[in-house]
């Protein structure tokens, strides 16, 4: 499947990035401006990270829910709360409207009940109806916060073991408390909603990502455990990671609990389409991280300081996309297929027909053969300078030796004093459909720019741009870069090509 008819260009950056008032980005004003900003800059596609509810390590592979929403992306500003929420001019008096507080929610959350009859209320009884998962997740965030934050297993045992009596007793008692959360997934997603909306009208795609894994504590795996490897007590004997690779010499240790995949085949993965949903949701197309865990994913005993010590296992293959293209057809899915990729593997993406990823800096390295060099992409593919999980393409080139940078500038006959913007180049000059730049190589950003480091828990997610960065130059500069590579029409060309323009020379 081919997922784009023409060469398009987009950028990566997260919503936590963006400019702003409060500790980190927001649904708000800066995130219309930044798409305004895409735009200004010819990119066609704005990819972000996971959304989902974080744990204290603030990573968004780690989430509380597949389906739910980070509440701390909810903006406060009063034009959002008044033009899409009904609320009245002045809701937040007395509040600040910069970094939310608990207070502040509860107070809006009780003053959106008392709005009887709005429209708005009607969409809020509509979203919660259709939104099968959000009472199990509203009293997970309550009995966690009830509990000090502790994990699910560490509750009393009939609230860990979803006794039905228990359940019951917490729903009556903390009913307050659960209808703030349920309201905090409304503001949510009404505001990301009218964040896409706005990006639809600039000719903006949001490009999503799925983690394929998820977190051990998430209302998740406690509200369906039989879909995990988990004893009687809840606990993984096995858990997910990678070997030893690029990033780590004792690969990766994630510890998210494995897939009980045949229990999901038994009920034709209704789990896993259930989750797709709320992807179609929010994106106009999604990659799924760790493509290669389907065909074989690498089982780490629970108790193993390292995942050196795993194994790999056969996942569920073509059998579970089959089942998602039969309920759905065809999907807007890109395949983060990097890493060590055994035939296995290439196999089942090519049985998919999905486009996977190239990734620049590891282009160099290998030989001729290496898959990453831009004379071995295909056109249904997606190359990438660098990924959030790589450093600045600036920062790399840094720390190569004299030799290794005289390598990368013979691979892509260049002069050494073209680099290392040349790598960028390289990856808009590709014949691959879409090409990703992090919006730290677009700012030409070094060391100290990094997003996540892997295998790393310190230090990561709180990369941010300033608001002063995003300059008409840099429009401007990206703009001519973007027409060079056949990734945008010129103003001129736009017009010439129009349906407006069609029209008239025809008649």
């Amino acid at each position: 499947m081919t997922l784009f008819a023409e060469r398009m260009a987009g950028l990566v950056a997260h919503i936590t990035s963006l400019p702003g008032p409060n500790s980190s980005g927001v649904l708000g004003d800066e995130a219309f401006r930044f798409v305004d900003f895409l735009a200004a800059c010819g990119f066609s596609v704005w990819q972000v990270l996971p959304l989902g509810p974080t744990h204290s390590s603030r990573s968004p592979y780690q989430s509380q829910s597949v389906h739910a929403g980070e509440p701390s992306l909810i903006s406060f500003e009063s034009a959002l709360m008044t033009e899409h929420l009904g609320f009245a001019p002045g809701c937040l008096q007395g509040h600040s409207a910069g970094e939310p507080d608990a207070g502040l929610l509860a107070a809006l959350a009780a003053e959106f009940q008392s709005m009887a009859g709005s429209r708005m209320r009607s969409a809020y009884r509509q979203f919660c109806q259709r939104s099968g998962w959000l009472s199990d997740f509203a009293l997970f965030r309550v009995l966690r916060a009830q509990f000090d934050e502790a994990p699910w297993w560490e509750w009393p045992s009939a609230l860990a073991n979803r006794e039905i009596t228990a359940l019951a007793k917490a729903r009556n008692k903390f009913r307050d408390a659960i209808e703030v959360e349920r309201f905090a997934q409304f503001l949510f997603f009404t505001q990301w909603n009218a964040l896409r909306n706005h990006a639809s009208r600039a000719g903006i795609r949001l490009f999503g990502d799925l983690p394929i894994f998820v977190a051990h504590d998430s209302a998740d795996v406690w509200a369906e455990r039989k879909y995990f490897k988990l004893d009687r007590r809840g606990q993984p004997s096995v858990v997910a990671g990678v070997p030893p690779d690029y990033f780590s010499e004792d690969g990766q240790l994630w510890g998210n609990p494995l897939y009980a995949w045949r229990v999901h085949a038994d009920d034709n993965f209704r789990w896993w389409t259930r989750r797709i949903e709320t992807q179609l949701a929010l994106y106009d197309l999604f990659r799924i991280d760790h493509f290669r865990g389907f065909a074989a994913h690498w089982e780490i005993p629970a108790d193993a300081r390292t995942a050196k010590g795993g194994k790999w296992v056969t996942g569920p293959g073509e059998q579970f996309f089959t089942a998602l293209r039969e309920e759905f057809g065809p999907l807007p899915l890109v395949a983060e297929d990097l890493g060590v990729i055994t035939p296995d593997v290439a196999t089942l993406l090519e049985a998919v027909g999905v486009p996977g990823m190239k990734v620049m800096q590891f282009a160099f390295g290998g030989g001729a053969t290496n898959p990453y060099l831009p004379e071995n992409h295909v056109d249904n593919c997606v190359v990438y300078s660098g990924t959030h999980d790589n450093d600045t393409t600036h920062a790399w080139f840094e720390t190569l030796s004299p030799s290794e940078k005289q390598d990368v500038a013979k691979a892509l006959h260049v002069e050494p004093m073209a680099l290392p913007e040349a790598v960028i180049d390289a990856a808009l000059g590709s014949c691959a459909k879409l090409a990703m730049l992090p919006l730290q190589d677009v700012l030409g950003l070094g060391a100290g720019h990094r997003m996540n480091t892997p295998g790393t828990v310190d230090g990561n997610w709180s990369w941010r741009v300033r608001s002063d960065q995003l300059t008409p130059a840099v429009c401007e500069a990206t703009r001519a870069k973007l027409h060079t590579h056949g990734r945008i029409l010129s103003e001129a060309e736009a017009a010439e090509s129009s349906p407006a323009k069609q029209v008239r020379a025809g008649s």
